[in-house]
């Protein structure tokens, strides 16, 4: 496949970015997205030119690292797969695809693709942990008789990988999706329920704190997310939330 790539290019968050246009030769369709830009930093290398700086570890669509905004989507044309996952036979020889960083006020650019989602380790430091009482009274956890939903409600809500489609895709830059997946993961189970009430109210703190918009229900969260996390758990946050603000009015 020969490709044109139009990839946003910024040296760090103070400079001004601009759209660098890139012809790419020899693609194979069953490379993933990402062995397709190694391909092209190895031929800007070979060139003595600046490699393009995008985020990556695991390539299995568990870290969330991988998060680019393709042809104006988050990850990319496909569905239920982070941009590592994603496969050049997605696309067509001779296509031009658009690569941007995802965009939002809370991540600011690091540098061309790279961006900062250290806000969201701040919401998830505001809460999301569980007490464990190491007294040597100590409870196994699988011992404590946990309803099948609500377990596999918990499980689904875990899945959250934390890459930040979510945020990118909302005409908000809403992270209600990304909290309320981290706080209904505990909200669920027995060991939750110790911090229930400041674990809410200080995560939706950290959230509003870090700039994130507010949610409106469009839902193009749920469609994005790589992981398909459900618009459930916001309204599951929701309902933990005025439970918890009328707790700390009492």
């Amino acid at each position: 496949m020969n490709l044109t790539l139009k990839i946003w290019r910024q040296k760090d968050a103070k400079s001004a970015g601009k759209m660098e246009t890139y012809p790419i030769s020899n693609v194979s369709p069953d490379s993933s997205f990402l062995e397709m830009l190694d391909l092209l930093n190895n031929e800007l290398i070979d060139k003595g030119e600046d490699p393009v700086a995008f985020d990556h570890d695991c390539r299995e669509g568990i870290c969330g690292m991988c998060s680019l905004y393709i042809n104006g989507e988050a990850h990319g044309p496909d569905r239920g797969v982070t941009t590592c996952q994603l496969h050049m036979r997605m696309f067509k020889d001779g296509d031009t695809i658009y690569i941007e960083p995802f965009r939002s006020k809370a991540f600011p650019v690091i540098k061309d693709l790279v961006v900062d989602r250290s806000s969201f380790d701040r919401i998830q430091h505001a809460g999301g942990f569980v007490s464990v009482n190491t007294s040597g009274n100590t409870q196994d956890a699988n011992a404590i008789p946990v309803p099948k939903r609500d377990a596999d409600k918990a499980f689904d809500a875990a899945t959250c990988i934390g890459c930040g489609a979510c945020v990118a895709t909302c005409k908000n830059g809403s992270a209600m999706l990304y909290v309320s997946a981290k706080v209904s993961q505990f909200a669920y189970l027995p060991q939750g329920r110790v911090e229930a009430t400041e674990r809410v109210l200080n995560m939706v703190e950290q959230m509003d704190k870090e700039g994130f918009g507010n949610c409106t229900n469009t839902g193009a969260c749920e469609v994005e997310c790589p992981k398909g996390i459900s618009l459930e758990f916001i309204a599951k946050m929701n309902k933990e939330y005025l439970k918890a603000a009328t707790c700390a009015e009492k």
